[in-house]
């Protein structure tokens, strides 16, 4: 028999040997003999396992360890694959480790412990994600629906206006917005619409009507940016855009008018201002011109005085030396000067009642044509006038016109 067959006692039999009531715990060897036991009744099969003798027994439950061995193996290696991830382009990746962020990630492969150890949260930074105030938009139709009580704001004045404002933001650190805040969008809405309150409250309505919008769009951003960083969202405004900006509908027709009333007003300022851009700098050039005139009028007339100054002198200095010929000589100039610019003279005769008419108008022309035949030699023309005649001539002239002369 053998000697572990039942019915024998003895010390061979390790396994029969009951435990000590001073031993210190659980009977390790008889806990991992159970599990080696149901492992074999589910893999004996296919290991060979069965209830022959010793030998085999412990042949099969050897190859029952090899094929729990290479289970909990495969297992693993499919569990460790697990924890492979992609972050693409434009995201980032927050680590939770038993739900504490350990770590944020960049754009490619990456890994982390399978679950339930860890697990990864993807956030995307580069998106501009859009909250409407006042109204939402109607994805499907493609129009929008009003909210009244967003939309409508007190002014400064006590004035009730109708305002809608569309905020984009962008996700600066992931971080922050998955933890900070437990519902980010509602918060950022929310912050919104009490920043664009204040600011509106702050401002009149003809302000935020008309030339104030862009400026209260600003404010506002400004003001909903340290709001953001107060709150340690991770979000970046980009911009705060006025979509509308009017009074109630049951007054809208009467402020229509005074801001008709306000665009003409500031029209005509602009007109007024680029007729005055257009004549001041013609009048001034025209200041200027007649300035310089007078200038050069002033210059020419004081040369003019002082030639004519030194000429006199010159004169007079010729006169003292030959008073008869510069008195003639004066006479003669004079005459010329003035018998240049007429056309018509009479000459009276001193032994008769005759006056002689010459129209030197008429004259002049017949003057020119005759100057050919004046211009030939005395020979050729055949008369030679004697030198008593020409002085007596000349000389009875000078007469005449002197006693003619005032």
């Amino acid at each position: 028999m053998a000697w572990n067959e039942p019915g024998k006692s003895g010390d061979k039999n390790p396994w029969g040997q009951r435990r000590r009531p001073d031993a210190g715990g659980p009977d390790l060897d008889r806990i991992v003999k159970n599990i080696q036991q149901k492992f074999a009744g589910l893999f004996g099969g296919l290991f060979g396992g069965g209830s022959g003798g010793g030998g085999s027994g412990g042949s099969g439950m050897r190859a029952s360890g090899i094929g729990l061995g290479l289970i909990v193996a495969v297992a693993l290696f499919i569990w460790l694959v697990t924890g492979f991830y992609i972050v693409n382009q434009g995201e980032r990746g927050v680590v939770l480790r038993f739900g504490k962020k350990t770590e944020i990630t960049d754009a490619g492969l990456r890994w982390h412990l399978p679950f339930p150890i860890e697990k990864v949260e993807k956030v995307n930074v580069e998106k501009v994600s859009t909250i409407e105030i006042g109204y939402r938009s109607n994805r499907s139709g493609g129009g929008k629906s009003k909210v009244p009580k967003e939309a409508l704001m007190l002014t400064e004045d006590e004035n009730i206006i109708d305002i809608e404002f569309a905020v984009q933001y962008k996700i600066k650190d992931a971080g922050e917005y998955l933890f900070n805040v437990r519902d980010p969008e509602t918060t950022i809405t929310q912050a919104t619409e009490s920043a664009v309150r204040e600011v509106v409250g702050k401002s009149t309505l003809d302000f935020a009507l008309t030339e104030g919008r862009d400026q209260v769009a600003r404010s506002a951003r400004e003001l909903l940016q340290q709001i953001m960083d107060k709150y340690k969202i991770g979000v970046h405004i980009v911009t705060v855009e006025t979509q509308k900006a009017q009074p109630p509908e049951e007054v809208k027709s009467a402020f229509d008018d005074a801001v008709k009333a306000r665009e003409d007003e500031q029209r005509l300022k602009n007109e007024a201002e680029a007729y005055a851009n257009d004549v001041i700098p013609r009048a001034r050039g025209a200041a200027a011109r007649i300035t310089q005139e007078a200038e050069g009028y002033k210059a020419s007339v004081i040369a003019r005085a002082d030639g004519d100054a030194r000429r006199f002198s010159q004169i007079a200095t010729e006169y003292v030396k030959a008073p008869a010929v510069t008195r003639e000589r004066l006479y003669l100039e004079t005459m010329e000067q003035v018998l240049s610019s007429t056309t018509k003279i009479f000459i009276d005769q001193k032994a008769g009642n005759n006056l002689i008419y010459l129209p030197l108008d008429k004259l002049v022309p017949m003057g020119e044509s005759a100057h050919a035949l004046s211009a030939t030699p005395p020979a050729e023309s055949g008369m030679t006038p004697s030198p008593e005649v020409k002085s007596g001539a000349s000389s009875r002239t000078r007469s005449d016109l002197r006693r003619r002369a005032p």
